[in-house]
């Protein structure tokens, strides 16, 4: 008798019989190629393998929780608008700049609000609908900006406070990148726009308009210590400089109007690398000063009507490396003074009635005068020396006097521009009252066919019989 468990009487024998037909069956079995082997690996891999969209699934699956948290913990989970009205709980800015938090919206209904040095400092849209005025009550600045990313638009700012210690102005941007100041109306200030200390920030599509007070005028828009800023479209009048740069870099000024302001329509120092194109520089007290800064590019400006004692259409100081191009000088007093100024390409501009068209004193090298147009000036060109190290070449003079005989368009002669008269006026300014004498024009025409008073440097061998256009 078999013993409880174990394998009946032949049961090992049927065994290894069984396994031995197992071996005959596979022995007959044909052998799969290597072709029907991968084929069998990318079956059972596609077996195993989640589709993509299980994939996703189990990703958000791991996530959920977190988000949920997010969405628990967070008390404002989407971005709001507070909307601020006179005689309602939210009455001023200030308020709602206290509520709001990053990425909210403020619209300011119409009114009147008092903003005593409004703080803006998280970053948001803050919005003016149909104008409403932040008064300073001449107590302070108005508004201050010290976060990133706000957008302010679409405010009449006005009466910021006064002071001969400190730069009070309308709006102030202190540190901050990527803030927008936009279609405002500032009237009444100190200084206007502000920035400090800022980069990536624009400042367009806005109205300033200063005290017209000596004492208590700042600068329309100004910046210090800033890069990479975007100045457009403004209309700054009646203020001390209409816009002011200083240590100012990598910035674009283009399409402002700067007008009747009571020194410089533009003036900046230590600025290079900026570019000037499409702005109108007009009657302002002092015309355009620049000082003191390299790299920079002015283009397709109007300088118009800058006119007055010791005022400039532009005046270089120790600017270099520098491109003055197709700009109009229109009607000033002197259209470009240079002092200490070298290596700057002056082409394609257009000089019309002006006092003075360029004057270039001696400490000026390297420089180039080429293709611009000279036109019912007094003076074409003086200098204050003998020997002149600038270039002149494919100018056109009103007052040229030579032929071409070879119809190319080129004088056959040189042209000396400056004239006797303008280097009697350098030495003895009074002289000026013998202008447009007979006694005057007749000493030119001598000068001008045997010169021995004027440089002889200074003379542009390629007159253009025509003008440059």
């Amino acid at each position: 008798m078999p013993l409880p468990g174990s394998l009946p009487l032949g049961g090992l024998g049927w065994a290894k019989q069984e396994h031995r037909h197992k071996n005959q069956d596979n022995e007959h079995k044909p052998t799969p190629s290597p072709l029907e082997r991968v084929g069998e690996r990318l079956r059972q891999s596609a077996e195993t393998t989640p589709s993509p969209k299980e994939r996703a699934g189990e990703r958000l699956m791991k996530k959920l929780p977190i988000l949920l948290l997010c969405m628990l913990f967070t008390k404002e989970p989407f971005a709001k608008t507070w909307v601020v009205a006179p005689n309602t709980a939210l009455s001023n800015l200030r308020q709602a700049v206290k509520l709001a938090h990053n990425g909210d919206s403020i619209l300011v209904k119409k009114g009147t609000y008092s903003s005593v040095n409004t703080i803006i400092d998280k970053s948001l849209v803050i919005t003016g609908e149909n104008f409403p005025v932040l008064d300073a009550r001449f107590a302070d600045e108005a508004v201050t900006i010290l976060a990133n990313q706000v957008t302010f638009r679409g405010f009449i700012v006005k009466n910021s406070k006064t002071g001969s210690m400190r730069d009070y102005a309308a709006i102030r941007l202190f540190n901050v990148r990527h803030v927008t100041i936009s279609h405002n109306r500032l009237v009444n200030n100190f200084f206007g726009i502000y920035l400090a200390n800022s980069k990536n920030c624009t400042v367009t599509n806005n109205d300033i308009i200063g005290t017209n007070n000596r004492q208590n005028s700042g600068n329309g828009i100004h910046l210090w210590q800033c890069d990479s800023i975007l100045i457009r479209d403004n209309r700054v009048s009646e203020h001390r400089d209409g816009i002011y740069f200083e240590f100012a870099r990598h910035s674009l000024i283009e399409h402002n109007y700067s007008e009747k302001n009571l020194r410089y329509g533009l003036h900046f120092m230590f600025s290079d690398n900026d570019i000037y194109r499409h702005n109108t520089f007009k009657n302002n007290g002092s015309g355009v000063a620049v000082m003191y800064t390299k790299h920079i590019t002015m283009f397709n400006n109007l300088f118009i009507e800058n006119w007055g004692s010791s005022v400039y259409g532009l005046l270089l100081k120790d600017i270099s490396d520098s491109r003055i191009m197709n700009n109009r000088f229109v009607g000033n007093t002197t259209a470009v003074y240079m002092e200490g100024s070298d290596r700057i390409v002056v082409t394609g501009n257009n000089f019309i009635r002006n006092g003075w068209a360029i004057r270039v004193l001696a400490n000026c090298n390297g420089n180039r005068f080429m293709k611009n147009n000279f036109m019912a000036n007094s003076f074409d060109v003086t200098t204050n020396g003998s020997i002149n190290l600038n270039h002149f070449a494919d100018n056109y003079w009103d007052k040229y006097e030579g032929y071409d005989l070879n119809k190319d368009g080129i004088g056959d002669i040189p042209y000396h521009p400056v004239s006797l008269y303008a280097q009697v006026i350098e030495q003895i300014p009074q002289s000026v009252m013998l202008m447009r004498s007979f006694i005057v024009n007749l000493l030119d025409k001598v000068e001008r066919s045997i010169p021995s008073v004027t440089p002889e440097s200074v003379k542009d061998e390629k007159p253009r019989m025509k003008p440059n256009y």
